[in-house]
């Protein structure tokens, strides 16, 4: 049985809850709700739970120490359940795709995320696997304002069938593993068909 650490990101508190930023949070959050996993043991600087899924130990992981410093929480998380960074997997928004997109990814950059760039700096290098919730860019070109705003509405209504998709995704890839995930999903948009 493999464990792994899932570590939604997002920034804590009410004034972030529905920010596109907090896509991590609001994946996790959504899993909580269909698996009925509490997630809200105090450790590693956030809350956790426990989730066993075919015959995987979960440990979903929400830092509490806002997205710039994600890394003061992961590290410990996985220090702590003595796993290599080859059994981390990231949620996380991403700029560079649509809403609607959601895609696994496994290794590379942090492309100007402050989460992903702070648990690279606090892990040494970034071969984890990411799960990429994609929130579009903004068309007026202000990307702090963007990611820290609230999703709006329309994409507030549709938001539980992208989370739901990439629920989908996370548990094809702990049945069937990464490349089968990524061949059946990654070209596919959770809103079209």
């Amino acid at each position: 049985m493999s464990t792994y650490i899932i570590a939604g990101l997002g920034n804590p508190g009410p004034t972030y809850q529905w920010t596109r930023h907090n896509a991590g949070f609001l994946f996790l959050e959504r899993l909580s709700q269909r698996e009925n996993i509490s997630i809200s043991r105090k450790s590693f600087s956030g809350f956790s739970g426990e989730w066993n899924f075919a015959g995987h130990r979960l440990i979903l992981l929400k830092p509490q120490t806002f997205m710039n410093l994600s890394g003061n929480s992961v590290m410990p998380a996985l220090q702590f359940s003595k796993l290599p960074i080859s059994n981390l997997i990231v949620v996380h928004d991403e700029l560079d795709l649509p809403f609607g997109v959601v895609r696994f990814k496994h290794g590379g950059g942090h492309g100007g995320h402050n989460g992903l760039r702070s648990i690279m700096e606090n892990l040494g290098k970034g071969d984890f696997i990411r799960l990429r919730i994609g929130i579009g860019k903004s068309p007026y070109g202000d990307t702090t304002g963007h990611v820290l705003g609230n999703i709006p509405p329309d994409q507030m209504e549709r938001l539980p069938r992208v989370l739901d998709g990439g629920i989908e995704m996370l548990e094809v890839m702990l049945k069937e593993g990464l490349p089968k995930s990524m061949s059946l999903y990654n070209n596919k948009n959770f809103l079209e068909g």
